[in-house]
């Protein structure tokens, strides 16, 4: 898997080729210099230079994380928290996992960092139970770190938790972290974090773990240096994952502005035998970009003004051979399954959704599936916990919007061109076969007829 892609005259900030071996390779190559200037500089001229950078989270929102960290800084109350969230479980993304297996000690620093300028009293890298390989460098990293001084005074913890897709969601990953299941809360962490308790919020900041191992790297060089890559809008580089229909799927790190032709195309390969790309989607949260939109510069700004998103810069291919309905399908399931049911809406209208689109690809549905599935669409959201359904319900209907004939040829009859389309969620890199490992499809293979919703709700 190649990892950096930058020109030779460009510094790449997050990747080498080898992974470091060890803390003494780290601070050769200017590990622990980001902290020393935090350190000289103080709390809000650290907050005041990564605002100048224009640094955007890299988990999904691209939110400043400047403002996210003045915010908490900034609150009333005393006792405020740090989370790095490494519990990566988007399908089509396996970039945080990368970052933390080549270099955890940037991760490390860039925590270190946000706690001291946010004032924690405690900080927390909060990563699923299943990264072995990870937790480990991270546990080594933090040990070796911590004996030669380069992790400041907020005390660090790692925290392992559930293989849930909605682990990674903001309120929920504070529910692991403090020890309970992954459910949403209903306020954010910046009004209601770690360990509240009435009257007291405990106002945490988090962020993705590639947002964090960036903040080092500013700090040490400089928010002017941070901006010479990328655009006004969407400085610096990013890590892309690119999966499904390509030669060489992998993690690259691009300027943000890049094509999405030129990840897919010159990085990694293009599809298999030359066939066209059909369609390209961002995740499970975002609306799809058509082979036609291959040339969408890829940043917070062009994503959105495509009609799609950015989000966690994980790209699943899809070439001309691919049902699009089965797609639709299988992100639907997935979303479905993994919907925690604590608002009805979005349980039960996520099962509906894939009950339609199920019907519809085996050949059992009709025109008013389709006109059940839309409606759904537009009901599933609103008043619930997470962004889940948000996600359903744009990703759905962008397919059915792109691809409207392949729904209606498959009324009656069935999909034409069959073909197995598992959902992407990435387990491994296989870097002797050079290619992603899916995990367990068991529980993405059917929706139980008992988690199945009512098909006679006023929703449809």
């Amino acid at each position: 898997m190649a990892s950096s892609s930058v020109t030779p005259d460009q510094s790449v900030l997050l990747l080498d080729d080898e992974p470091l071996p060890d803390v003494d390779a780290y601070r050769s190559a200017g590990g622990g210099q980001g902290l020393a200037a935090a350190h000289e500089r103080g709390p809000e001229a650290v907050i005041d230079e990564v605002d100048r950078s224009g640094l955007r989270g890299r988990g999904g929102a691209g939110f400043p994380t400047g403002l996210k960290w003045r915010s908490v800084a900034n609150h009333p109350w005393a006792t405020h928290y740090m989370v790095c969230n490494a519990a990566e479980g988007e399908p089509g993304t396996f970039k945080d996992r990368w970052l933390i297996r080549h270099n955890p000690y940037l991760v490390l620093e860039g925590l270190a960092i946000a706690a001291f300028a946010v004032g924690a009293a405690g900080a927390f890298v909060a990563l699923k139970a299943s990264f072995e390989q990870e937790t480990a460098r991270l546990r080594r990293a933090a040990g070796e770190m911590r004996a030669a001084g380069l992790l400041g005074d907020v005390p660090i913890e790692i925290v392992t938790g559930p293989e849930d897709y909605l682990f990674g969601e903001e309120k929920a990953m504070l529910e692991v972290v403090e020890g309970r299941l992954p459910l949403p809360r209903i306020l954010p962490p910046y009004q209601v974090g770690l360990f509240a308790a009435r009257g007291a919020p405990n106002p945490t900041a988090m962020n993705n773990a590639e947002t964090l191992a960036n903040v080092g790297p500013i700090l040490r060089e400089g928010a002017d240096w941070f901006r010479r890559l990328g655009t006004d809008e969407s400085p610096g580089t990013m890590l892309f994952t690119s999966c499904g229909d390509v030669v060489r799927p992998g993690v690259y790190e691009l300027p943000l502005g890049t094509p999405l032709r030129t990840l897919l195309e010159e990085h990694a390969g293009g599809t298999p035998e030359g066939r066209a790309v059909k369609a390209v989607f961002p995740g499970a949260s975002a609306g799809i970009l058509p082979g036609a939109a291959l040339d969408t510069p890829m940043a917070f700004e062009t994503m959105k003004a495509a009609g799609s998103g950015l989000g966690s810069a994980g790209f699943i291919v899809y070439d001309e051979t691919a049902c699009m309905v089965a797609a639709a399908a299988a992100f639907s399931r997935f979303l479905a399954v993994e919907s925690c049911g604590q608002c009805p809406a979005c349980k039960q209208g996520c099962l509906t959704i894939t009950e339609h689109l199920d019907r519809i690809e085996g050949g059992e549905g009709s025109d008013d599936d389709l006109d059940k599935l839309l409606s759904r669409c537009r009901s599933v959201t609103g008043g619930t916990r997470c962004a889940l359904p948000d996600g359903e319900a744009v990703l759905v209907a962008s397919v059915v919007e792109k691809f409207g004939e392949e729904f209606t040829a498959h009324v009656d009859r069935g999909c034409p061109s069959p073909r197995d389309l598992p959902i992407p969620k990435l387990a491994d890199f296989d870097e002797d076969t050079g290619q992603f490992v899916y995990a367990d499809q068991s529980p993405y293979e059917d929706v139980p007829d008992e988690d199945r919703a009512d098909e006679e709700t006023p929703d449809d």
